[in-house]
């Protein structure tokens, strides 16, 4: 049985926040990206870049809440589940082996 774990994040169950928040951000992008440009032609790179950033930062958020989602808080989790990964696609390590 998995536990939630309490963190930075408040609970184990704050990855649906985050996908929420991602989804929302990805749907408000598509709807001003269909909605065109309406107004002053000078603002319009300031609009342009407001819409690529709501594209941008719904990845961002969909990114966190995969993490928090799949376990992986810490670098080091990461790091494991790489090796993990790694070790069941029958791939060699690609760290160098400690002598000693």
């Amino acid at each position: 049985m998995m536990e939630e774990q309490s963190g930075a994040g408040g609970g184990g169950s704050t990855h649906w926040w985050w996908v929420a928040g991602s989804a929302a951000q990805f749907m408000w992008g598509v709807r001003s990206y269909r909605r065109g440009y309406a107004g002053d032609s000078r603002l319009m790179p300031v609009k342009a870049f407001g819409v690529a950033s709501l594209f941008v930062c719904a990845f961002a958020t969909a990114s966190v809440g995969f993490l928090h989602a799949s376990g992986i808080h810490k670098v080091e989790d990461a790091v494991e589940a790489g090796a993990n990964l790694r070790t069941s696609l029958g791939i060699p390590s690609r760290t160098p082996k400690k002598e000693g």
